[in-house]
């Protein structure tokens, strides 16, 4: 099922869950006039508003803030192998050629395998680790053989110390970040929240409804607009590919 037409579910469920509120109260005898709800309920009501939007802010805030440094993450990597390619030009060509192949293939192997993995699982495979550590010792491994390749190790060798982090970020960051009592506690916000308006006395005027539906429809979508963030690298709006692509045209990746 598309994430899209689960959306429009769980907002018209949201508004389903009021209409039927609403008209079920309608139906048993209201002794108490709406225009009396007590100043205290209001006042309850709006504290429980205000404190619930600041806890789905920070929800928000949370959520987005991993998404960029998960695409930060992945744009290091992509960048320090680009980096890595380039400055082989150093070496000899049979040397230049191995590490630049080496590069490609880890490349490739992300892009192509390990990627839809780890949308899956919420990990990375142990493959990839294996083809990264291949090039951190075949560059690791070669004594220079001028002052110019002297000079060129350290600068290749820190490229790779910043893929391999970027990539141990890259696989912690993949799978769901939000805890389980986070979400309990949104989910708990919002039915608590909602449930308020009916305690003032909610009525089945249009203004009324009109009211409750739309406010119903937005917590609906801020709630599904967290969990759509809550996976970086899955979803409708997740971290892609593209550096990957970007840096190594040659490949063909997004063929």
């Amino acid at each position: 099922m598309s994430e899209w037409v689960a959306l429009i579910i769980a907002m018209a469920s949201a508004c389903a869950v009021v209409m039927a509120v609403v008209v079920l109260r309608q139906r048993r005898p209201i002794e108490e006039s709406a225009d009396e709800t007590p100043d205290v309920i209001e006042y309850i009501t709006m504290m429980i508003g205000v404190v619930y939007a600041i806890v789905l802010g920070l929800a928000i805030a949370g959520v987005w803030e991993a998404r960029g440094a998960a695409q930060d993450d992945l744009f290091r990597e992509a960048q320090s192998l680009r980096e890595i390619s380039d400055r082989a030009v150093i070496y000899p060509a049979e040397f230049r050629d191995q590490v630049r192949a080496d590069v490609d293939t880890y490349v490739s192997y992300v892009v192509n395998t390990e990627w839809s993995y780890m949308q899956e699982t919420g990990g990375i495979t142990e493959k990839g680790d294996q083809l990264l550590q291949k090039l951190q010792n075949d560059i690791a491994t070669r004594s220079p053989a001028s002052d110019l390749e002297s000079q060129g190790y350290q600068p290749i060798m820190d490229r790779v110390s910043q893929a391999s982090e970027s990539r141990n970020s890259r696989g912690q960051n993949a799978g769901p970040t939000m805890p389980g009592v986070v979400w309990f506690g949104l989910i708990g916000g919002a039915v608590v929240t909602v449930g308020m308006l009916f305690a003032l006395q909610i009525r089945r005027t249009p203004r009324e409804l009109t009211l409750a539906l739309c406010f119903s429809v937005l917590i609906a979508f801020l709630l599904f607009m967290i969990w759509d963030f809550d996976n970086p690298f899955s979803r409708s709006v997740s971290v892609t590919t593209q550096p990957f692509e970007d840096l190594f045209p040659s490949l063909n990746l997004g063929g």
